[in-house]
């Protein structure tokens, strides 16, 4: 019996984990540049039921455990602003941000300026071009983002968006606001990065498939909820049962 509680644990351990990465999707949809996670479990085998090494196994009892949640780094769509300092990137390719931790990393290329000049994205992470932070004068107007990255005003270009790639894009981990870090140095983007201005790309969270996966999870929930409240109260009765015989 306590076998059966501790595989039903297991499981729903699982799927509360995928509840959380579920709802973090969905909170996302909206989000621009956001890459959606999905969740993955690995079957672990306890070789004895008992969970005892030197008692002798009826059969080998089936636990869940959390494999980790991988980043879908898929092309999220593309729309357009009309925003001379939004961007989208087309292709493996990221922008470089300052943070208080160090260069980060992210796709959202909804872009401002602040009140000390300084391009910066939404969230307030200064943008770095290749030669550092790009800066405007107070007397700076129409500035503006070329297809390859080139930030100019009306009185000439202010630099050019630093933009990097990863060997291992599977290896990047989210460090919240939409920004990515990674152990291993960025190379740079190349030739072959795209930039489309006056656009952004979108959220690649799919709404209709996140919202159908929600409710066949809720339902795995509770399904196995029920099934421990139903064996936690057969254990109940055999205890009581036993207990009345011995009486």
């Amino acid at each position: 019996m306590e076998n059966a509680l501790l595989v039903g644990l297991s499981r729903q351990m699982a799927l509360a984990r995928e509840l959380d990465v579920i709802a973090n999707n969905m909170a996302n949809v909206a989000t621009n540049g956001f890459k959606a996670r999905s969740a993955r479990f690995n079957e672990f085998v306890m070789p004895v039921a008992s969970g005892e090494a030197f008692k002798p196994a009826d059969r080998p009892m089936s636990y869940v455990i959390d494999k980790g949640t991988p980043i879908d780094l898929s092309q999220g769509a593309v729309e357009m602003t009309g925003n001379p300092l939004d961007v989208a990137l087309r292709g493996d390719n990221y922008l470089v941000v300052q943070t208080a931790n160090g260069e980060r990393y992210t796709r959202a290329g909804s872009l401002t300026i602040n009140q000390q000049g300084q391009l910066v994205t939404q969230a307030g992470q200064r943008v770095l071009g290749e030669a550092g932070p790009i800066q405007f004068g107070a007397s700076e107007f129409d500035a503006r983002v070329a297809a390859d990255g080139t930030i100019s005003t009306d009185q000439g270009a202010r630099g050019k968006l630093r933009q990097v790639r990863f060997a291992n894009p599977a290896a990047l981990v989210s460090d919240g606001d939409n920004l990515f870090s990674s152990t291993t140095a960025p190379q740079p983007a190349g030739p072959q990065a795209r930039l489309e201005p006056g656009s952004v790309e979108r959220s690649n969270v799919r709404a209709v498939v996140e919202m159908t996966r929600l409710m066949e999870v809720q339902r795995a929930y509770q399904s196995m909820a029920n099934m421990m409240s139903k064996s936690d109260e057969l254990r109940s009765k055999a205890i009581s049962r036993l207990a009345d015989q011995q009486a």
